[in-house]
Order: structure tokens, then sequence, then C-alpha cells
């Protein structure tokens, strides 16, 4: 539950810490003196949006924090996230600068704004003051009704499956409308593909060919150079390797006089070794290349196949393997795209899984449906609607996102009148009370510790006013509950009861927060019975409520 909640800086809050109790606690006050700011502090707290109109008019930065007592599970999700603090506590903090800047910590740690919300949705359920609008909205109702039936992942999984099924049928679609094309295509790319595999031609294969060709064409110079360097560096009378030698033996018998020549020698004898190498290998070599005018001519058609068929086909012959590869991916695409039965198979298969998930939700719904209607019935009758009752409509409707049901709240205001659409025959205040009842019921079926109504009592007022009240502390038996009210009968049932006032400090206005005893009690719930003048009537009716409370 909410432990304490501290402003500094807020709106028109300078600083306030408020300490909360179990139970049903109360804020009343003026109108405009800051009652729903609270509110609006603590969603702030939780991950709500910020915005630099947050922050009091010249000051540097708001700063809210709210203190909420944790259970073990928590402890651990937090713990897991290191985001632990003392054990049994959580403690949420926003700080918002005045150029619209904000900071999210968790005990202290730095988060997110959507991690805050996340773990608030743990924590407090809000019921805004405009909450019962959105009962006059088709789609409005259909998510009252999925809150209240805890059916929001199964809505979710379903948008999931209407987003594949769609999918599926796009695909479909533009399959069988661009059949002709993409057979066009197909056929344009067949023939390509044709030619290029008629060639056969292996990575590697042209630059292969094109050094043959240069080596066979070019055999009887290969030859004929080679074997007269061979004979020119050893066979001949006046070959270098004889000269070689010939000046070698001339050395020696020097460089055994003066050692400083060995050096000298030495290089002589290895050119002379290595002239002699290079000899042979040329001799090897001539002896080898081979003068066949038969395979010159094969290698010579077999590059002209090659470069007529790139020519045509307008790419260099060496792109020719990569390109055939490309030209395969490509027609297995298009042979899968124009697989017209599979993508139906598949549309059928996504549709069908939709369909039970549909159908699966439609169930949940009508089954929720019947509580909530039986629920909010009884309530009405506690809210002065005796006789009156609601009921839910179900229609099948097309298929989307949200399901196969067009669902319309329908109210009898009373007794053996016939449902009608809630948006034709309830008033404001019918509206605003069986608003309240769904809350109720919605708030009862959430496990969250913390319940907050913003003025979710409005257009209510007698008798009505106080089933409000027995109503919320009923339910602050088992849970804590908060509650903004302006219904002395409402206030008067609050086992805690804060006054929020508006002053003037130094020229602006200042919004202040105090917890109420017994006496002060008494005053704030006369002013909210007789109005700005307390008289010794609306302070003794003020004792008679509260003490019939």
């Amino acid at each position: 539950m909410l432990l304490s909640l501290r402003l500094e800086d807020f709106v028109i809050v300078d600083t306030a810490e408020l300490a909360f109790g179990a139970g049903f606690t109360v804020l009343s006050g003026e109108t405009g003196a800051g009652k729903s700011i609270l509110i609006d502090a603590l969603a702030l707290a939780m991950g709500g949006r910020a915005d630099a109109g947050v922050v009091r008019e010249g000051r540097a930065r708001a700063d809210i924090a709210a203190e909420f007592r944790s259970d073990a599970a928590l402890d651990a999700w937090l713990a897991e996230r290191e985001l632990q603090g003392d054990p049994g506590t959580v403690l949420l903090r926003r700080l918002v600068d005045a150029d619209g800047r904000s900071r999210a910590l968790v005990n202290g740690h730095p988060a997110t704004a959507a991690l805050l919300r996340e773990i608030g949705e743990r924590l407090v359920d809000i019921h805004g003051q405009h909450a019962s609008q959105s009962l006059l909205r088709a789609d409005g109702q259909r998510q009252l009704l999925d809150a209240f039936a805890g059916l929001e992942g199964a809505r979710h999984a379903l948008g999931e499956a209407w987003s594949a099924w769609r999918a599926a049928q796009r695909e479909l679609d533009a399959a069988e409308s661009g059949q002709r094309e993409l057979a066009l295509e197909r056929e344009r790319l067949a023939w390509q593909a044709g030619e290029l595999e008629r060639l056969q031609l292996a990575p590697g294969e042209w630059e292969a060919l094109g050094e043959e060709q240069r080596r066979l064409a070019h055999a009887a110079s290969l030859i004929e150079g080679t074997r007269g360097a061979a004979e020119a560096l050893a066979d001949s009378d006046d070959a270098l390797s004889r000269r070689l030698h010939r000046e070698a033996q001339k050395l020696r018998p020097l460089a055994a006089i003066d050692a400083r020549l060995h050096e000298a020698l030495e290089l002589l004898d290895s050119a002379a070794i290595q002239v002699d190498e290079a000899a042979s290998t040329l001799a090897a070599y001539a002896e080898r290349v081979d003068l066949d005018p038969e395979r010159l001519r094969q290698a010579e058609q077999r590059i002209g196949a090659i470069f007529e068929t790139a020519r045509r086909l307008r790419m260099p012959p060496e792109a020719i393997p990569a390109t055939l590869e490309s030209l395969r991916e490509r027609l297995h695409e298009l042979d899968a795209a124009q697989d017209v039965e599979g993508l139906r198979a598949r549309t059928a298969a996504a549709r069908s899984g939709y369909d039970a998930l549909a159908a699966q939700l439609s169930a949940a719904r009508r089954k929720a449906a019947r509580r909530l209607a039986d629920g909010v019935t009884r309530h009405m009758a506690e809210l002065g609607m005796s006789g009156g009752r609601l009921a839910v409509s179900f229609e099948r409707c097309e298929p989307s996102a949200s399901g196969i049901d067009a669902i319309e709240f329908r109210v009898a205001a009373h007794a053996g009148a016939t449902p009608r659409p809630l948006a034709k025959v309830a008033s404001g205040g019918e509206l605003s009370r069986i608003g309240l009842a769904i809350a109720v019921l919605a708030a009862q079926a959430n496990p969250v510790p913390t319940l907050i109504f913003d003025e979710a009592d409005a257009g209510v007022g007698g008798a009505v006013a106080d089933a409000v009240g027995s109503l919320m502390r009923r339910l602050g038996s088992d849970r804590q509950v908060l509650c903004v009210t302006h219904l002395p009968q409402v206030a008067a049932k609050a086992h805690h009861h804060y006054r929020v006032t508006k002053e003037s400090v130094d020229a602006r206005a200042v919004s202040r927060i105090e917890a109420l005893g017994r006496g002060a009690r008494v005053e704030e719930i006369a002013r909210m019975l007789g109005g700005a003048e307390i008289t010794a009537t609306t302070r003794r009716h003020a004792k008679e409520i509260l003490a019939q409370a």
C-alpha cells in the first residue's frame, strides 16, 4: 500500500509530505485547491508523462517521491533488476526540470519511466474523474469489459494473430494480382539462366583459358627463346657459365695468398651455380612446351563462345558464374511467390488461428459480461437506481484486431423498462453511478493493494452519496482506498481525512495539505455541507453524519 507521498515545487504545492494508512482515506477541499494535484503527482511518480508545466513557477525542478509497502514477490522482482532497497518497501521518485527533462529513480537507482509504470501497475489502480465518459464509446465499453475480466493478455494475443493473418492475406493478394508480371519475369530469367548453364563455366575457368590460350599461341616463340637462353648460359663454347667457372679458377690461387678475396670468390662460385640451374630450368621448360595447334583451336573456340554469350547478356565473362548463381536464387524466390496454393494454405491457417482465438475471447467476454451485468445491477440498487439493471449486448461484427464482438452496454433505469443503449438513456448522474459501479467491480477484480478514485462520485448526492461512502468503506476493509471527493457523506465514511486548501504566499497561489483530527474534520464536513458560512446547524449535522458513519 501507499505509505507516504512527498512533493516539492509541484504545480502549486511548494512542499508537502503525507503519510497514509490502511483503510479508506478521503481528500477534500474547495474547487481549485489542488486535490487532484496529489493524484497527478502520484501518477507522475508511477511513470506518467512529464513536462515542464508540472514545475512550480520560478523553481528549478519538481521532486515527487512515493513510498509503498512491497511484498516478497515484488522485492524479488526488484532484486532481479538490481533495484532493491529496504526489504518490504519500494521508493519511486521522479524529478522534472524546468526545461521538461525528467529522471526516474527506484530505491535510489536510476530507472526508466516505463519501469516506473510497470512497478506502479503492481501497486496502484487509479480511476480518474472522467472514466465514466468512456462508457459512451463502443471501444471504451469493450475495454472496460476486458479489464474487468482480465482479458488484456488474450486481446493482445488476438491482435498478433490478426496481424499475422492480414500479412498473409496481403502476400496472397499480391501474388494473385501480380502473377502475370511474375511469370514474365521468370520466363526472362529462366532464358538467361539456360544460356549461362549451357556454357557450364566453372569459377576461375575464364582466367585459366586466357592463360592457356596465350601460352599455346606463343609456343614456338617460347621454345625458341628458352632454348636460346639455355644455350647462351651453359651450352655454347662461350657460354656464361663456362666464363664464370674460368674466372673463378683464376681467383682461387690469389685467394690463397690474400684471404680478403674469399668473399668475392664465393660470390662468383654461387653465380656460376645459379646460372647453371637457370640454364637447366630453361632447357626443361623448352622440352615441356607443347606445340598443339588442335588444343589451341579448342581453347580459342571456348573463349569465343563464352565471350559471345557474355556480350549478348551484357556482362563481363568473369562475372558469369556469380550471375548464374544470382539468377538461380531469384528463380527460386519467384517459384515460391508463384506458389499461390501454398500462400492460400498459409493464409487459411492464419485465419483459422485468428478465428480460434477470437472465439475463445468472445466466449470469455460473454461469460464475464454476465458477471459484470449482475454486479453492476446490484450496485445500481445501492446507488439509488433500484429496479434498474445493466445488460451487455453482443453482436457479431467484422473481424478486427479487437475481435469479432460489437459490444454495447444497455441500461434500464427502472423496473420493467427495456434496456436501451447507455448513451441514449442515462443522465449525467446515472452515468456517473454506473461508471462508479463498474469501477468498483473492476477494482474488486484487480489484486493491487491501493485503489484511487479521483472524483468518481461526481454527479450524485443525498442518500446515493451515503451509499457511495459505504461502498468505499467496504472496499477499504481489505485494501487501501483513496478518494478525492466533494461529498460530505462520502468524506464522513472515511477512516482518514485530509483537507487541501489554497492560499496566497508572496502573491503566488500555494496548496496546503493537512490531516484532520476529530474537531477539524467536523469543521470540514460542515463546510462541505453548508458552503463558506458554517453555522451551528451545519456543525450539528456534520457531527451526526460522522457519528452515523
